[in-house]
């Protein structure tokens, strides 16, 4: 993990030296890394782009800035990354008894489920030989948050990883992320 994304997300300096404060994150990391169990799925999906939507098979996705974010793709990355309940756990019992540590933690997973959705990235790079654009999830600009429900449904994210949906779209776990990326063709 990186410590000064850890600090920033913290916002705090990324450079400081404050031993209290460093002592604080590398606590955070130890118990993010022994407490969450990563899993990820993803698919590659035929696609359409229109220019106000994203078509898969017979689902639409409404966004003008996906749409401009996929144009001249035919495949489309699908995928789900959660670091699981026990990441929340941590950070629920923390935020009873240590407010700071609390917060060392939200920042360290913020930057853990980061790492995960990296890596994911790099594996389906090295595994189908593609170039990938940037990652665009539910919730950025113009693609509504409740597009979420679409996208659950053609992953079945519940049922593959145990991420869950609530009514209001908030994802369970909530150290999870959920993205398209557009594949360029090598």
């Amino acid at each position: 993990m990186n410590k000064a994304d850890i600090l920033r997300y913290m916002r705090t300096s990324s450079k400081t030296d404050d031993p209290q404060i460093l002592a604080l994150v590398d606590k955070a990391i130890n118990i993010i890394n022994s407490s969450v169990t990563p899993k990820t799925l993803y698919r590659i999906f035929d696609c359409k782009v229109t220019d106000k939507s994203l078509i898969i098979g017979d689902t639409e996705f409404f966004s003008t800035r996906l749409a401009e974010n996929l144009k001249g793709c035919t495949r489309v990355v699908m995928f789900g990354a959660t670091l699981g309940t026990e990441c929340d756990r941590q950070i629920k019992i923390a935020t009873a008894t240590d407010v700071a540590l609390a917060m060392a933690l939200q920042a360290t997973s913020a930057d853990k489920i980061e790492e995960v959705c990296d890596n994911l990235e790099q594996e389906i790079i090295n595994e189908h030989g593609v170039s990938l654009r940037q990652r665009y999830s539910p919730g950025y600009f113009d693609l509504d948050i409740s597009e979420q429900k679409k996208f659950f449904s053609l992953l079945e994210l519940q049922k593959r990883i145990g991420l869950t949906l609530t009514d209001t779209y908030e994802m369970l776990p909530t150290k999870s992320v959920t993205a398209f990326i557009g594949i360029d063709e090598l």
